[in-house]
Formats: structure tokens, sequence, C-alpha cells
């Protein structure tokens, strides 16, 4: 495990009925953090998960590309996508029936981004406050998604 790596916690968050979303990054660059956030309208939990972590790799990227990055996520669907992206790529990002899946814009740039970096996953339990630093950053995230998804519903 490469302990240089550059960290990155994730989250995203999204009022299902408002289809109002947000997302949030916390990069830790050496002694240096990154916060980085978005809103998006008429969008889902999963795509907010997305961007996030799409995000934050083109931000480090422009900055340190060669850099090994430890991403911090606590959504299952992101978590899993590295080990499917090789089928959904092969399928084209389409159905059996041949329609775009969800998010095949963004699973697209997410393969193009991931294939060019080192990326460790790192699934994390939400919401945990076992008082380590990587809870604290994940705890943090996401309560900053939410409270932009609360003021954006407002």
């Amino acid at each position: 495990m490469n302990n240089n790596r550059i960290e990155i916690y994730t989250d995203g968050s999204c009022h299902t009925q408002a289809r109002i979303g947000a997302w949030a990054a916390l990069i830790l660059l050496g002694d240096k953090r990154e916060i980085l956030t978005g809103v998006e309208n008429d969008t889902t939990h999963n795509r907010m998960e997305l961007l996030s972590v799409i995000k934050a790799i083109e931000f480090v990227s422009k900055y340190k590309p060669a850099a090994g990055l430890r991403i911090y996520t606590d959504s299952q669907y992101v978590c899993t996508l590295p080990d499917r992206l090789p089928r959904l790529h092969q399928s084209a990002f389409r159905t059996k029936k041949g329609t775009l899946i969800q998010n095949a814009d963004l699973l697209k740039v997410f393969l193009d981004l991931t294939e060019k970096q080192d990326v460790e996953w790192v699934k994390v339990k939400a919401h945990q406050r076992d008082g380590s630093q990587q809870a604290s950053h994940n705890r943090f995230v996401d309560k900053l998604s939410r409270k932009l998804v609360r003021e954006k519903t407002k």
C-alpha cells in the first residue's frame, strides 16, 4: 500500500422528491485541505455520489496527475463500480434492451478518469462516530452535502 497517496473523502446527497442534490469532496494534499462542492437540479443520489468522486479526481489531476489516490466513500454504488466497469464498457453502457443505463454519461467520465489513476478504494461505514480521523472526514463531507441540499430546497 502506498502511504504517499492523496486522500479524498467524498459524499453526495439528494432530496428525492425535489430531485435537488449536492456533492462534497475533501482532498488532503499533504498539509493542505481542499474542499469542493456542487449543487445540481433534476438529479439522483447516485449521480451526486459519482460527481463527488469525478470532481475530486479532476481537481487532483490538474496538480498531481501521477500521485496515487485513496478515495473514501460510503457509497456501495461507487465502491463496486471499478469491478463492474469492464462489463459496462463492453456493453457500451447499454442494457440488454439496448437503452443507455442510468448515469451512463457520468460512468464514462468515471471510467476515463479512474483508468488514468492509481486508485485505492476504501468503503467506509456511513455516519460512523468512532473518533477516528477517517470517520470525522467522512461525517464532514456528509454533513456538508446534506446542508447544501437543505439550503437549496428551502
